[in-house]
């Protein structure tokens, strides 16, 4: 009889149970409007699960990363346009000609993360040491300088290796000596035009030379040209060049070349 008598009392508190719950989480209200006030921020309320970004397996010893368009890995020039056929294969190595055109990819690109390396070498014994000239350029017209600035002589600092051709001055110079290795690490950021063919949002670059920042997020004003100044043009997605700039230069060697589409 007493344990029926107690769960009775236990059943008939439940209602004052949840009486009691309901009443403890309504809402604060604003002492002076009466309106509730904002509910208290928990930890799921700022973060969000969908999309996951992909997976992609990081470079290892200077290979690509998984999700990398290798443009040159030593073996073959089939990502290149053939009309530049004075490009050759040496030891593993791209190598600029002395006469010829740019080399120029097959594929269209806009917005990418690029590496690549380059390398002036030694003159042989008895010969003059000769400034390697060569560049990279973005969507077939924006140019990152590629020149040797220890054997050569100096020149202009919007001019010299890491600028923006006749356009930004690299921050640094960190190159290393003759016969030695350089990398580039780029982001490359496509323009974007308005209708009256000028630039809404212009092309900007980062470039890490050889582990030093040398242009933050710099602003490209247009063309890269020798004479005259930057021309705005509007364009969508253009090769990427490597210049072949003179046969009194000496020549330039290349490396592991690759991109990622942004």
């Amino acid at each position: 009889m007493k344990r029926i008598s107690l769960l009775l009392l236990l059943l008939l508190s439940v209602p004052d149970i949840f009486a009691q719950n309901t009443a403890d989480t309504k809402p604060l209200t604003d002492s002076l409007t009466g309106f509730p006030l904002p509910e208290e921020m928990t930890p799921g309320m700022t973060e969000f699960w969908l999309p996951q970004p992909p997976q992609v397996t990081p470079d290892d010893a200077g290979s690509a990363p998984s999700d990398a368009i290798v443009l040159f890995d030593g073996t073959d020039l089939d990502a290149w346009r053939p009309e530049s056929n004075f490009w050759t294969i040496e030891n593993g190595l791209l190598k600029m000609p002395k006469k010829g055109s740019a080399l120029a990819t097959k594929e269209n690109f806009g917005s990418v993360q690029m590496h690549i390396e380059w390398m002036v070498p030694a003159p042989e014994d008895g010969k003059e040491c000769r400034q390697g000239n060569s560049g990279v350029f973005f969507q077939g017209r924006y140019e990152l300088q590629i020149l040797d600035m220890n054997g050569g002589k100096p020149t202009y600092a919007n001019g010299m290796c890491g600028s923006i051709y006749k356009q930004q001055a690299p921050l640094a110079n960190p190159m290393r000596g003759r016969g030695e290795w350089n990398e580039y690490d780029i982001i490359y950021n496509a323009p974007v035009f308005n209708s009256n063919g000028s630039y809404r949002v212009p092309p900007t670059i980062t470039v890490i030379f050889n582990g030093v920042l040398v242009l933050n997020n710099a602003q490209i004003f247009g063309t890269t040209t020798y004479i005259g100044l930057p021309k705005v043009q509007p364009h969508g997605d253009a090769p990427i060049m490597l210049q072949r700039y003179s046969d009194t230069e000496d020549t330039v060697y290349f490396r592991n070349i690759w991109v990622r589409k942004l």
